[in-house]
């Protein structure tokens, strides 16, 4: 879950501005994922950072899916008509 305390948010997010300020390709943002699992992986690379790795990026996909991806979808349904069930 990306909830983390406030205090931690206020350390990364500085770090993380200058990205929100440049478009990013969906290949540029595969790009900086990756670099940033790969500087994890280097700092403790074993099978528990591949299992705590692995384990990040699915909570973070469906967390994706389940906030974002639902109400899309559910504001598109509304607009276009549902294809299931009818």
């Amino acid at each position: 879950m990306p909830y983390i305390h406030p205090d931690q948010r206020e350390s990364l997010d500085p770090l993380l501005r200058p990205l929100f300020r440049i478009p990013l390709t969906p290949g540029q943002l595969n790009y900086v994922i990756t670099r940033i699992i790969n500087a994890y992986w280097l700092r403790c690379a074993d099978y528990q950072a591949i299992d705590e790795i692995t384990g990040v990026l699915e909570t973070a996909k469906f967390e994706f899916l389940r906030r974002v991806a639902s109400s899309y979808e559910d504001m598109k349904k509304e607009k276009n008509g549902d294809v299931y069930g009818s």
